[in-house]
């Protein structure tokens, strides 16, 4: 109980009132004139109490609206324990501030102190800070309206005086602290805010921007950043933690920070604010957060965006759970389209970058498929090949159909061992499992019947992502092909292995491509491993990344390693 209740409970008994003295102080505050608190320091702010909403403060504020006969004109208002309008949600964001007048009036008559200078401010210890994960206070678990004590690291819940973020300030001796959603710092229990520039790269870390022109310059920087333990990284060149069996993930991320337009379409969050997906919102943070060249660790942890993703699969995709890089980039790639297109245009950044286009011709061997016309014609539903008894015939389906990756099948290994007892390595040129899709070489598919698929390319999309099937499930176990695939990793000319449609008059037909992701599994199929080697283009240097080791390696070892999934990059000048 503070010290102005004791006062009114002191003056009503010496009066003989015996009402009840919370009432007594609540009618006292309505019909006395407002006195802001900042005019007595010792006094916490008027306006703070924004998260007290419990039912003893509702049944009050009931009953002195009643009583005055106030209006709330069609709002819902509540009223805190010093007559001030509140709301019972988070704070408004569209505060307007009068930085001169050294107050910030909102929209509901809000009136709160605003002071440049702060004695706490050296207890702030950016060494704890982190933001990487999910904004839940720690002792409500509620996302609502969190701070973050800036002096230990920890988030709770409001700023008023029964929050939880108030009562440790109290308890705990911590002053300073930042709302995670609009970046204001506060000064807690006396409640004034604290507008001091040597503040900013918190809120830098909290939420990385960049202008556009950044953006461009993003392949260009060659400098590396300092974290505050003194380490040294290159922004965009930064481990992953792997929270638990989430490698699968981190590499498919390191993957794809290396498609420019991709990237840069993420660290601009305007050019995804449409969008109610927390999915993409969480991988624009998560983008941001690789490139940011001002971060307090060499790290980031992907936690926020893995919770988005394991609400967006259904838990298909989870903390814990080993699974294959290949379906979550087919799922990740297809769900941000599916959350980014417009309704005017089937299209999104992600089509843009990663859609080609295939013919596929189908051939179904059938038998007896003769149809009868109405007029006693017969009605033959494919091309007959031999007439026989049966009446056997081949339908074939043209069609197109778009992709966002192609598969490769490798050859099977070989079963036996060579003179010297020791197993044989087998390896494959890219360019003859590229042959699938020369429009002639024929694949026999089982499912969902038997049929020879022959494969054609008829529009190369600016990234190529390739995946090479390395494993085979059946009825048992699962099993990994080890064969090496040799490929290039510059100049890769498709035009020299498949077919390719011709362009148009104006246009040159681009068929030249460059490695910049390398996906690799080690280990035994269902366990093992992944790791990923990436291209930094600003110095043309090849970096391995397997979550948080990140170091630099040669060309040559690229290639030397059992590939599962790639992503080329067309040359724009051919």
């Amino acid at each position: 109980m503070g010290a102005e209740s004791m006062k009114i409970e002191k003056e009503a008994e010496m009066d003989g009132d015996t009402r009840d003295p919370k009432r007594l102080k609540l009618e006292e505050e309505e019909s006395s004139p407002k006195i802001h608190a900042f005019e007595n320091p010792l006094l916490p702010l008027a306006s703070y109490d924004d998260d007290d909403d419990d039912e003893e403060e509702e049944e009050r504020r009931g009953e002195a609206i009643a009583r005055h006969g106030e209006r709330n004109n069609g709002r819902k208002m509540e009223r805190n324990g010093h007559g001030d309008e509140i709301d019972d949600g988070e704070e408004d964001d569209d505060e307007e501030d009068s930085r001169g007048l050294g107050f910030s009036q909102g929209k509901r008559n809000r009136q709160v102190e605003v002071r440049r200078d702060c004695p706490y401010l050296d207890t702030v210890n950016r060494q704890v800070l982190d933001f990487d994960f999910e904004k839940f206070c720690s002792v409500s678990l509620s996302n609502l309206n969190v701070y973050a004590c800036l002096v230990c690291g920890k988030y709770y819940q409001g700023r008023g005086l029964k929050s939880h973020a108030y009562t440790h300030s109290l308890e705990a001796g911590h002053h300073v602290y930042i709302n995670l959603r609009t970046e204001k710092v506060y000064c807690l229990p006396d409640g004034y805010e604290i507008n001091d520039p040597s503040l900013d790269d918190i809120r830098h870390v909290l939420n990385p921007r960049f202008t556009r022109e950044q953006v461009e310059q993003v392949d260009k920087n060659k400098q590396w950043s300092r974290a505050l333990d003194g380490s040294d990284y290159l922004p965009g060149m930064v481990g992953l933690n792997n929270i638990k069996e989430t490698d699968f993930v981190n590499v498919t991320i390191q993957s794809l920070m290396r498609v420019t337009p991709l990237r840069n379409f993420f660290l601009i969050p305007e050019n995804y604010q449409h969008s109610k997906s927390p999915l993409v919102h969480r991988f624009g943070e998560l983008t941001r957060k690789i490139w940011h060249a001002r971060n307090f660790k060499g790290q980031v942890s992907p936690h926020e965006f893995l919770q988005a993703v394991m609400k967006a699969s259904k838990k298909r995709f989870r903390i814990g759970v080993q699974s294959d890089p290949v379906e979550f980039m087919s799922w990740l790639l297809n769900t941000l389209h599916a959350d980014l297109r417009s309704s005017k245009h089937n299209s999104s950044i992600i089509y843009q970058s990663f859609q080609g286009e295939l013919e596929v011709v189908k051939e179904i061997h059938k038998k007896g498929v003769s149809e009868k016309r109405e007029n006693g014609d017969d009605l033959n539903m494919g091309t007959a090949v031999d007439g026989g008894a049966e009446n056997d015939s081949i339908i074939r389906e043209a069609s197109r159909m778009p992709f966002l990756m192609l598969g490769l099948d490798l050859p099977p290994p070989p079963l036996f061992k060579d003179v010297m007892e020791k197993n044989i390595i087998p390896q494959v040129p890219l360019f003859n499992i590229l042959k699938k899709f020369d429009g002639e070489t024929v694949t026999e598919v089982v499912r969902p019947h038997i049929a020879r698929m022959r494969y054609r390319v008829t529009r190369l999309p600016p990234y190529l992502i390739l995946h090479m099937r390395r494993f085979t499930k059946n009825n048992f176990f699962v099993e990994k092909n080890p064969t090496l695939v040799n490929f290039p990793v510059k100049n890769l000319e498709l035009k020299d292995y498949i077919p390719l449609p011709r362009p148009r008059e104006e246009e040159k037909l681009r068929s030249k491509y460059d490695l910049i992701a390398n996906i690799v599994h080690d280990g035994k199929p269902g366990e093992g491993s992944y790791r990923v080697f990436v291209q930094r283009k600003s110095e043309e240097l090849w970096y391995e990344m397997q979550d948080l080791h990140v170091s630099e390696t040669l060309p040559q070892m690229v290639a030397l390693s059992e590939a599962y999934m790639q992503i080329y990059e067309q040359q724009q000048q051919q």
